[in-house]
């Protein structure tokens, strides 16, 4: 078990490197002030941002994978919870990176669209930039739910510290509470996402130096 930990902790990582990285490349160009204009010349940067965004979706169905045989033992309807939270999530995800793809295909074809296609091309341009935030939010909707079966499988069984239990709690509820106030067209502030992105890197770590308690 001690493999399958450990490489649940690089995953959980590797999954939040690839997701920082990864939408700090994709969120400027998306929330540029003219959406079609000079991102042909950032196509390497959407590409980069793309693939990142898919090594995470495909890191956390991955995680999900590797800590089943474990939280089932514990638990066996919250653990396929997580699991199929983690699943829908990914799904979510590597559909919500159509958005960003639209957009490089219609800046491509703007110059040639002249003047009477100009409008037609932003407002395809940002009904693309916010399927991809509504996927998104839906993707963090989904995970903030089965994350939270997660942490009470930690908790009732004492796998890990119950402290760091209570700090993924409170984390996934923020992310909830942002989550779903975005989705109803709310900003919430990045704070709601401290005390997970706490869990999310000490959970790991934990696994990966002293792993499960047994």
């Amino acid at each position: 078990m001690r493999k399958l930990e450990r490489a649940a902790g690089v995953l959980f990582l590797l999954s939040t490197a690839a997701f920082l990285i990864g939408s700090g490349m994709l969120d400027p160009i998306l929330h540029g002030a003219d959406l079609l204009n000079g991102v042909v010349a950032k196509q390497k940067q959407i590409y980069a941002g793309v693939f990142l965004e898919v090594i995470n979706a495909i890191a956390v169905v991955g995680i999900a994978m590797l800590l089943h045989p474990i939280l089932k033992k514990h638990h066996e309807a919250f653990a396929y919870g997580y699991f199929a939270s983690r699943v829908v999530e990914s799904a979510l995800l590597i559909v919500s990176l159509a958005g960003p793809l639209i957009i490089l295909a219609l800046s491509k074809q703007a110059p040639a669209s002249g003047a009477s296609g100009d409008a037609s091309m932003h407002t395809l341009g940002n009904a693309a930039v916010e399927a991809h935030y509504l996927l998104f939010d839906l993707a963090m909707l989904v995970l903030s739910v089965g994350s939270l079966l997660f942490c009470t499988i930690l908790y009732r069984s004492r796998l890990v510290p119950r402290l760091l239990s209570v700090v993924g709690w409170i984390g996934y509820t923020g992310l909830l509470a942002s989550s779903s106030l975005s989705l109803v067209g709310v900003e919430a502030g990045n704070i709601l996402y401290i005390p997970g992105a706490i869990f999310e890197i000490a959970l790991p770590i934990w696994l990966i130096v002293k792993g499960f308690r047994s």
